[in-house]
């Protein structure tokens, strides 16, 4: 079933839209969980409030690319969920992933409002748009997805010393990237 189709059944309230999203992204939603939630009654708990969060959220919006939106919502809600219970136990490639990524974007009290986050996420997305596709890919899987090194080198065919070399190289331009834009790193 195409994304429209599925959308529209949400629009609908019909409760297969669920189903729906479910056999056609229940591996990408299931994925981005997992990579961040390492527990599989997390990884659940956070997939069932992924399809609620859908379908309170599409009567008011309508996602231009639905698998887009679906995989943000999974994502924010799986990392809702690891900052939850990361107090008693962690997931060291989540942490790994965004402790590498906190020299380029610090969580301090300079980026507090909501325009000056809007500024920065639009900064980097012009910046990942500048890459080339295959150097984007790992960004994007290592960030987003919070792959693991092995996994995108089983993804990409790339050896692990180059995705670790590209991901500092991208890490250490993003940097320079985001200072020439007057963001504070």
């Amino acid at each position: 079933m195409d994304d429209e189709t599925i959308v529209s059944l949400y629009w609908a309230r019909d409760e297969s839209a669920i189903a729906e999203t479910s056999s056609k992204y229940g591996g990408l939603c299931n994925h981005i969980a997992n990579n961040i939630l390492s527990n599989y009654q997390d990884r659940e708990e956070c997939l069932n409030d992924t399809y609620l969060a859908v379908w309170n959220a599409i009567p008011d919006k309508h996602p231009n690319r639905f698998s887009v939106f679906l995989s943000r919502i999974v994502r924010n809600l799986a990392l809702k969920k690891y900052e939850y219970i990361s107090a008693a136990k962690r997931n060291p490639a989540v942490v790994t992933s965004l402790e590498e990524l906190g020299d380029c974007v610090s969580g301090t009290d300079s980026i507090e409002s909501e325009i000056e986050k809007k500024h920065i996420e639009s900064t980097i997305d012009k910046f990942l748009w500048r890459l080339e596709e295959e150097k984007r890919t790992v960004f994007i899987r290592r960030y987003w997805y919070f792959d693991s090194i092995e996994t995108i080198c089983k993804y990409t065919g790339f050896s692990q010393s180059k995705v670790k070399s590209m991901l500092y190289e991208m890490r250490r331009k993003l940097k320079k990237y985001l200072e020439s834009e007057g963001i504070k790193v």
